[in-house]
């Protein structure tokens, strides 16, 4: 009985282990409808897409910007590499939109469906977890995710 009990707390620890360590490593991915005409950005470029700095893409094509809408850890992992927290964000958005000067990203419900609104608006940007990635997006920039 001793014998089963250990052999399962090991068996917990080796598949915990195993979850760290593939958390450690998952990626995320900032993605572009196929028709975007870059095929790759900075982290200062990706903020000016995302705090409405920058409305268009190099050939003039309006940037349609998607966010998630719940707390994640992709959302946190996102907002970390910009540099901005969730507030911070909000309050920049608020001010554009009280002055007239756009309106905040598209919020979606699940990385699914910003995969989805990716792919079928011209224009659009978004992030995913790598591994949701498809060929219907084009990626333009991996981020590592920094382990907690």
């Amino acid at each position: 009985m001793a014998r089963r009990s250990k052999m399962r707390k090991l068996i917990l620890v080796g598949l915990l282990t195993l979850a760290g360590i593939a958390e450690a490593h998952a990626q995320l991915a900032i993605i572009a409808h196929k028709a975007v005409p870059v095929d790759q950005l900075t982290q200062a470029q990706v903020r000016d897409y995302y705090t409405g700095d920058v409305k268009s893409w190099n050939d003039k094509m309006p940037v349609v910007v998607l966010d998630l809408k719940a707390q994640s850890e992709i959302k946190e992992a996102f907002y970390k590499f910009l540099g901005l927290t969730s507030s911070r964000m909000k309050s920049i958005w608020l001010k554009k939109l009280l002055m007239g000067e756009g309106d905040p990203p598209e919020a979606l419900k699940s990385e699914e469906e910003v995969l989805k609104k990716v792919a079928s608006t011209p224009g659009a940007i978004g992030y995913v977890n790598q591994s949701k990635v498809s060929g219907e997006v084009k990626t333009l920039r991996i981020v590592e995710k920094e382990k907690r």
